[in-house]
């Protein structure tokens, strides 16, 4: 390829020259073919330099050099993978260049036409095949060519940054490059002549570990159900495992939702003083990261994108100081929060904003930036660098953001004056004091005296505003006025799965409870839940939702109830209720890890009677409040809403940690439920203004005496001061942990259950039929990150069992007939694998299954499976005929085969009772049209018909000639009066070993070879 013209030092420099002339050479690396001048030591070192270096010599060992006349200076302008490439390049420039710079008269001019025209031709180049300028660095392009190159990668498959470090097989380090692409690990060595690769997909990962030892402080482990591959001396280890990380969790994804990665082309450009190896890519998954952080400290929507972030300090009026901390500015908001842990943060939505203006900079307040909101609060930034570009950045993001009809309420509170309610006055009164010296609405300053409000207790008559502020989904709803009256109204009277289960559940929810005990009620409750299993379908409706939204409609009108249920879906409970629970296992895994560090003298005890991952799951799922009485469990959702999950763990273990001593005194599983169920059922709330709810654990009558009074307010507390360390950073690095664990699991078991309902179908082990699906499922997922002919939606249905949920379309089916099946071989596979997968494909949606996939796979069973199939598989007598023949081109015994054939042939003709016309009969396979078996109800299901007439298939005639049939006993036997065929189609494939070799095709792109001392496993998984 052409490159950008640059300069070379010393030209001869472990390079040969082959051709030459008065401006350019032709050069070779040494060690890379040739004649002369490469081979042995000096091959083999010049190859290793090549990989230590990560010198581009590896790939393109041909490259063209410019020389003006009389110039020592030489600039590269071409190199190239293979002789051919860069000899095509070479006669271009002596047809096009060579007699034009002869006319040249000085060196200068020549320099400056030859660099125009090879950047003329990139650009042209680059135009023509729609890639941006500054998308990548040079050096990142050479590196996407290698990485292309070295592992067989389609150009679908996107490199996102490579690494040098050393992997260790056995005591043996081999230093090389790790190369991370989206949906790949794959490292590369080249030592003393020896290669070495390694290729694993990141949906094959069940761990990922940062490990430090003795010898190396800095390691990463990456396991697989297989094997475990270790990786050191890196020069950024913190940046390395950042990013494998985070395309870990974009594979957890593709296995969760089956969505391929689509890269945000929205980015600024490359800046000059950028890391040279810096991708597009890289900088993208960067830009998501932030995103992600910045989305979940602020609590906002979850397609909104970070700009940038600066220090600065901000005003606080309520304390008169300035604070120092960072603000954040996206495309809807700007936010700040402190240096110090939770001395105040805030958020500003710019729809709020009125007025942005720059004030005067002095020595005391330098760079100051003034913004004014609706509610007349102003906040005052300052020690702002840039602050100019900001300004302009955020009147940019002004100019896009549009006037909403929503109106925030005014959160006054009820002047309860009832003495028996006298507590419930006292807090309105504390929270219109807070909003007097903090402000009011989504631009209030949240402090840490907004928080110890809220573990004392929201106000019943403030609780559904305080939700939505503190949740963010005060945001969603006001940015989408109208949107939930259009969902309930284009959702209700759709009825699916979803539906069906949401009628089955309305009258559980609550049902102890006044307010859904009537019509009113579960009508509200129906159209939230339709209305969110509507708009996300991915999730549809999940037990415990149920429980959570009527609760939140005790609290909220209609509106919000569903923007609170979306916060809580989508954003503060992420993964909670799909339909396999994923989110609620993660934490469960996280919680059974802080009860180890935390309360270590109950940990062992609890795993043994099985009790954490029994209890944790209905706790987490319904935020305690399907196991708490209710006006109690509602503080925990106060707390939730404040806080986030965090409050959740703390909470759990300060539950376990009140009954260590019960609990180890505990023989089974059943005792320890009840020890918790009695200690959560005695946690009351002596502030609430309710009317005492009755609650499940209490409706158990049993003659124990009742558990003493646990207080809620001083329980939570107690959480607080005994767990309160537990930090939102450490529970996301936990998450990640668990998340790999949990879906891994969950992946393992589902091809265990498609294994155990097929296994009696077919002929195939156990340990095959699991490769087999393996494979199957691999390749649809490629589908999904490389694309396809068909929709992965269509490709995906997760409504239908777990046999049927994958589904391939023929393209696909194509590339794995080729490798697993024996009788793909010549240039008649492809037309042979048509035949297959329109037998397979039953119901003519151009997809198949599992399922028909491995009764497709009956080529491997014995003889006479193996040539009903090939007998189905043809709707003309000549296309059978011809199949035989293309089917032996390539095996040693091709010429017995071929006169085996004809006799057989001509035996069937005569059965046939056709004479000599062989082109013009056709055959009806068994299984074929219905309407094709009209015509011939009362002949056997698995006859063959012959009729006198064109050569058209027999579906296009209306008549059909029953004196003629061949049956398939009268095909079978006479192909077995020929021993060669018998021979040939009896002979035994091996299923595992077609498997392996399509793995490594499909990892490599080349069949198994023989394995060097250090080859290294070729793929993982």
């Amino acid at each position: 390829m052409w490159v950008n013209p640059e300069e070379v030092l010393l030209a001869n420099a472990l390079w040969v020259t082959e051709r030459a002339n008065p401006y350019f050479i032709l050069q070779r690396r040494k060690g890379h073919g040739g004649d002369g001048g490469g081979g042995g030591l000096a091959g083999l070192l010049v190859g290793t330099l090549d990989v230590v270096l990560d010198s581009s010599a590896r790939v393109a060992p041909y490259r063209i050099l410019y020389q003006a006349p009389d110039s020592l200076v030489y600039w590269t302008i071409a190199c190239g993978c293979s002789r051919k490439e860069i000899t095509e390049h070479w006669e271009w420039l002596e047809q096009n260049l060579l007699q034009t710079l002869s006319i040249f008269e000085n060196e200068n001019d020549i320099n400056t036409f030859v660099r125009g025209k090879i950047q003329g031709i990139i650009a042209e180049y680059n135009k023509i095949n729609g890639i941006k300028e500054d998308d990548d660095t040079e050096k990142f392009k050479e590196a996407i060519v290698k990485f292309h190159k070295l592992f067989g990668m389609p150009e679908e498959e996107k490199l996102v940054n490579y690494y040098s470090c050393s992997y260790w097989k056995g005591k043996v380090p081999r230093q090389g490059w790790v190369y991370l692409s989206i949906n790949h690990l794959c490292f590369y060595s080249f030592l003393m002549g020896r290669e070495a690769k390694l290729v694993i997909r990141w949906v094959d990962i069940t761990q990922l570990e940062k490990n430090a030892t003795l010898l190396f402080p800095d390691m990463i482990k990456v396991s697989t159900r297989s094997s475990e591959h270790f990786f050191s001396v890196f020069l950024n280890i913190s940046e390395t495992f950042k990013l494998m990380e985070q395309l870990a969790n974009i594979a957890m994804r593709q296995l969760l939702d089956n969505e391929g990665f689509e890269q945000d082309r929205s980015l600024p450009k490359l800046k000059r003083k950028s890391p040279k190896k810096v991708s597009a890519l890289k900088r993208d998954l960067d830009a998501r990261a932030k995103s992600e952080r910045y989305r979940a400290l602020f609590r906002l929507p979850k397609d909104e994108k970070l700009d940038g972030h600066t220090d600065c300090t901000l005003w606080t009026p309520f304390n008169k100081m300035h604070i120092l901390g960072q603000m954040f500015v996206s495309t809807n908001y700007i936010c700040f929060t402190s240096k110090e842990e939770n001395l105040c943060s805030l958020i500003i939505p710019l729809r709020e904003v009125t007025i942005v203006e720059k004030a005067d900079s002095s020595s005391v307040l330098p760079s100051p930036l003034s913004i004014s909101t609706k509610n007349r609060m102003t906040f005052l930034f300052a020690n702002l660098k840039d602050r100019d570009f900001l300004v302009q950045r955020i009147s940019d993001f002004l100019q896009q953001t549009t006037s909403k009809i929503y109106l925030e309420k005014n959160m006054s509170g009820s002047y309860i004056s009832s003495d028996d309610e006298a507590k419930e006055f006292l807090k309105e009164q504390a929270w219109k004091i807070h909003f007097a010296e903090y402000g009011q609405g989504v631009c209030m300053y949240r402090t840490e005296k907004t928080r110890d409000l809220v573990l004392k207790g929201i106000p019943e008559s403030m609780r559904g505003e305080l939700w939505l502020l503190f949740s963010g989904a005060i945001n969603e709803m006001a940015t989408h006025p109208g949107y939930y009256e259009d969902l309930v109204e284009r959702s209700m009277g759709k009825y699916n799965l979803a539906t069906e289960e949401i009628e089955r559940d309305l009258h559980r929810s609550l049902p102890e409870h006044p307010a859904f005990q009537n019509e009113m009620g579960i009508a509200a409750l129906r159209r939230v839940l339709t209305a969110y299993a509507f708009r996300n379908p991915n999730i549809g409706y999940c037990q415990a939702m149920n429980i959570v939204t009527s609760v939140l409609l005790l609290y909220a009108k209609e509106e919000e109830a569903f923007w609170l249920l979306v916060a809580l879906c989508e954003r503060m409970l992420p993964d909670y209720y799909n339909t396999r629970v994923v989110g609620a296992l993660v934490d469960q895994g996280v919680f059974e890890e802080l009860a180890r560090d935390y309360v270590p003298q109950l940990y062992d005890c609890m795993q043994d009677l099985g009790v954490i991952s029994t209890i944790s799951l209905s706790w987490f799922l319904t935020l305690f409040l399907s196991v708490m009485p209710f006006e109690s469990a509602v503080v925990v959702v106060d707390c939730f809403f404040c806080e986030g999950i965090k409050v959740i763990f703390q909470l759990a273990l300060a539950v376990l940690d009140a009954n260590v001593d019960k609990l180890l005194n505990c023989k089974d599983d059943g005792e320890a439920m009840t020890v918790l169920g009695r200690y959560l059922d005695s946690v009351t709330n002596k502030d609430s203004t309710l009317p005492p709810i009755p609650h499940l654990h209490s409706l158990l009558s049993d003659d124990v005496e009742p558990y003493p009074e646990v207080d809620i307010f001083r329980l939570i507390r107690c959480s607080y001061e005994k767990f309160g360390s537990i930090r939102a950073d450490l529970i996301e690095q936990m998450r990640f942990k668990q998340r790999l664990k949990v879906i891994q699991t969950l992946e393992d078991t589902t091809k265990r259950n498609v294994v155990r309902t097929i296994v009696t179908e077919t002929s195939f082990t156990i340990d095959e039929l699991e490769e087999l699906y393996a494979l199957f499922k691999a390749e649809h997922l490629t589908s999904c990150y490389w694309g396809g002919n068909s929709n992965a939606i269509d490709r995906h249905d997760p409504s239908l069992p777990y046999l049927e949920q994958y589904r391939i379309d023929f393209e696909q089916f194509k590339g794995m007939f080729a490798l697993l099946f024996p009788w793909a071989c010549g240039t008649h596979s492809d037309v042979l694998a048509a035949r297959l997968f329109r037998l397979l494909d039953e119901n003519g949606d151009l997809l198949i299954n599992f399922r028909e996939f491995v009764s497709g796979l009956t080529c491997h069973g014995d003889l006479t499976e193996k040539l009903k199939l090939l007998y189905k598989m043809h709707g003309q007598f000549i296309e059978l005929c011809k199949t035989m023949y293309n089917m032996f081109s390539e095996d040693p015994n091709e010429q017995d085969l071929y006169h085996a054939t004809a006799a057989v042939t001509s035996l069937l003709l005569e059965i046939g009772e056709v004479g000599n016309s062989m082109s013009s009969y056709s055959v009806l396979s068994a299984g074929s049209h219905e309407e094709e078996k009209l015509h011939c109800e009362d002949i056997g299901e698995d006859t063959v018909l012959v009729r006198s007439n064109h050569t058209t298939s027999l579906h296009r005639s209306t008549s059909i000639d029953r004196d003629w049939a061949i049956t398939f006993e009268q095909f079978l036997a006479s192909l077995l009066t020929e021993p060669a065929l018998v021979r040939y189609f009896d002979k035994p494939v091996s299923m595992m070993a077609r498997i392996t070799n399509a793995k490594n095709v499909r990892m490599m792109g080349k069949p198994i070879t023989s394995a060097s001392d250090y080859e290294i496993s070729t793929m993982s998984g």
